[in-house]
């Protein structure tokens, strides 16, 4: 395919300074299971190319769902065409060698077990017996079970000599059970909605501990029937990796997008609170805070060796002993920001152009194991697993609810803890962690809806983080 593509740009007619073709075939596939019963069996196939052109220090896009050279060169002059009409609006001028550098090389996810390892059949048998095994009790009146896989390949060529392969084997399942006693109505899920999103193969789905995690969100669900409600209090919050992939996500990964600091996404997605000044100055959060953006994890769902633009993607430091040093941006909003960025324009699929998106976001563990960081605390609340989330346009007030909490006495787990909530501010919540997990309590999970731009992409996006700890936090039950 790159030889195709590359005898494609050298037959592509026109004056523009430089062009880019990014070639993508996608093929999806969707089982979901509702209180054992199949609800969706299905399988997509997508494919076609954008391309991109700079004109005069313009950037434009045309896509076409054909490879064929004819049709391919026909969406350059759509794309000359519009990158000529913008030169009267332009925001920046970019230059070829900065925005769009020649680059050669390839990545693959890692698997042991292909995509189709297993017959639809046999992953339906799984789903519902997945179901049956939820229901640990009359009480539970629902439970459903799904396993989505995409498999994707990329192929990038330039005008300038860029070649650039890419192939992607992504996985998330979820499986949840919502019970009733009463006028009380509890859900458990695991690790939260499709929180199980990574980079690999089927062996992700059939792993060794999969009956155990699904026996216990059975069990936890009853469990939480008769749990007492989330006081509400100011006390020390202890957060699990899976809740704090939500925290990543929304308190730091879309703040520090750089176009929206740029005010691109104030009329859909918003703004943000940090400032162009703010980068190697802002106190983000504690001297525990270090936060990097890492696209070189195996098996977390955004690992990639390049961004959509060609960049070569490596890992840096977005906050760094809590001190703000870099923004989630690609190439050109770097160039526009004049702000240290990363390789990060991304699109989801070939028919949207990349725009600044985060990718693996990840809080880099400490020295504490789970049980010194429990015994650290004399009273406090531990969550698990996100439940709902609600954050101002700007990212700076919020509000976040679990699925699961127990309550921390005299450094030990005690009573289990239903509806727990807590709220906050960004600078103020990082500016309380005061304490960090080692290696032995980071966990990686990740999402495949964090969506953006108009019109939408939705993206997949990996957070890893160990059990974390925040003093001073307001948290409260759902009754408050």
């Amino acid at each position: 395919m790159l030889s195709e593509l590359t005898k494609a740009i050298a037959s592509i007619n026109t004056p523009a300074d430089w062009v880019g073709i990014r070639a993508v075939k996608e093929t999806s596939s969707t089982r979901y299971v509702r209180d054992g019963l199949p609800q969706n069996n299905g399988k997509s196939f997508t494919n076609g190319a954008m391309l991109e052109v700079l004109v005069d220090g313009c950037v434009g896009y045309a896509a076409v769902n054909s490879l064929q050279v004819e049709s391919l060169e026909e969406a350059a002059q759509i794309a000359y065409q519009q990158a000529v009409a913008a030169k009267k609006w332009w925001i920046h001028p970019f230059q070829e060698g900065q925005s769009r550098p020649k680059v050669v090389g390839q990545y693959t996810s890692p698997f042991v077990k292909p995509l189709d390892s297993l017959t639809s059949g046999e992953i339906n048998d799984l789903l519902i017996r997945i179901c049956h095994t939820l229901k640990v009790s009359d009480k539970i009146l629902q439970t459903v079970a799904n396993l989505n896989t995409v498999e994707k390949e990329t192929w990038f060529v330039s005008s300038n000599g860029s070649e650039v392969y890419q192939k992607f084997m992504f996985l998330n399942t979820h499986y949840g059970a919502t019970a009733q006693d009463g006028a009380i109505v509890q859900q458990r899920s695991d690790n939260g909605l499709s929180a199980q999103s990574y980079q690999g193969g089927l062996e992700l789905f059939t792993t060794a501990d999969l009956w155990e995690r699904v026996h216990r969100i059975g069990e936890q669900v009853i469990e939480l029937l008769t749990a007492e409600e989330c006081p509400t209090t100011k006390t020390n919050l202890v957060l699990a990796p899976d809740q704090m992939m939500l925290q990543i996500h929304e308190s730091v990964g879309h703040p520090l997008e750089i176009d929206r600091i740029l005010g691109d996404e104030r009329n859909y997605a918003g703004g943000s609170f940090v400032k162009k000044s703010d980068f190697g100055n802002l106190v983000y959060g504690s001297p525990l805070m270090n936060i990097t953006f890492n696209p070189t994890v195996p098996g977390e769902v955004a690992s990639y060796g390049f961004d959509d633009t060609g960049a070569i993607a490596n890992r840096e430091y977005l906050i760094k002993e809590g001190i703000l040093q870099r923004g989630l941006g690609g190439l050109e909003s770097q160039i526009r920001a004049d702000i240290p960025g990363v390789a990060c324009a991304r699109a989801c699929a070939w028919n949207r152009p990349p725009i600044d998106r985060m990718g693996n976001l990840n809080l880099e563990p400490g020295q504490a194991s789970f049980d010194e960081i429990i015994a650290g605390v004399e009273h406090g609340v531990y969550m698990e697993s996100n439940r709902s989330w609600s954050i101002d346009d700007q990212r700076y007030k919020f509000q976040f609810g679990c699925e699961y909490a127990k309550l921390i006495e005299n450094g030990k787990l005690t009573k289990t803890l239903r509806n727990p909530n807590y709220r906050a501010t960004t600078p103020e919540f990082w500016g309380s962690l005061i304490n960090v997990g080692n290696a032995s309590t980071w966990k990686i999970y990740g999402t495949p809806f964090c969506g953006k731009g108009e019109p939408n992409q939705a993206i997949w996006v990996g957070h890893g983080s160990p059990v974390s700890v925040f003093a001073n936090i307001e948290v409260f039950g759902g009754g408050s």
